[in-house]
């Protein structure tokens, strides 16, 4: 089952972090291999949300229940978890946490281990899970920078997984096992 754990410093505030991810819907808009996606309820700040990936000729669809835990104020962290519901997992579970980082901009602690019903998508999820993940990052980053400009604080070193080395989360997979 394909885990990725990794903190990494974004030239941006939390506040504008945890915008970005929790606009759902726009997903489509930027992120690679996401076909749709539709908010079907709202809760107060929870929201249930339906949305389709898609990769050659694999199609699939899946909902998830979105708890956003917004900044108390402007220096306050704030987390987005996300809870699967249904489709083609076994389990998935997904967090994102959003801290002022010292010097400026964000700390984000991102989280995602799932596991696919299905044995052929989860061996094909197991070959490519390292550049998707990469991919995936690589969207929100550039994302941020189209709806927020160019980083107005010093973009700071990257943290690796919990704390680690610089780099170091970028292909943190465990292998099914």
């Amino acid at each position: 089952m394909p885990t990725h754990a990794e903190r990494r410093v974004l030239p941006y505030t939390p506040r504008q972090l945890f915008a970005l991810v929790a606009d759902v819907e726009a997903y489509p808009q930027f992120l690679p291999w996401c076909l749709a996606a539709r908010i079907t309820r709202r809760e107060g700040n929870t929201f249930y949300a339906d949305l389709v990936v898609g990769f050659k000729m694999l199609r699939e669809s899946y909902s998830s229940k979105v708890v956003l835990t917004p900044p108390a104020h402007e220096t306050a962290p704030c987390r987005i978890d996300v809870t699967y519901l249904k489709g083609p997992f076994h389990h998935l579970n997904n967090h994102w946490v959003f801290e002022p980082a010292p010097g400026g901009g964000c700390v984000i602690d991102f989280y995602i281990d799932f596991a696919f019903r299905s044995r052929l998508l989860q061996r094909m999820m197991e070959t490519l899970f390292n550049e998707a993940v990469r991919r995936m990052v690589a969207a929100f980053a550039a994302r941020a920078r189209a709806l927020y400009g160019p980083p107005r604080v010093a973009e700071g070193p990257e943290a690796g997984p919990r704390g680690g080395p610089a780099g170091a989360g970028r292909d943190a997979v465990r292998p099914a096992g």
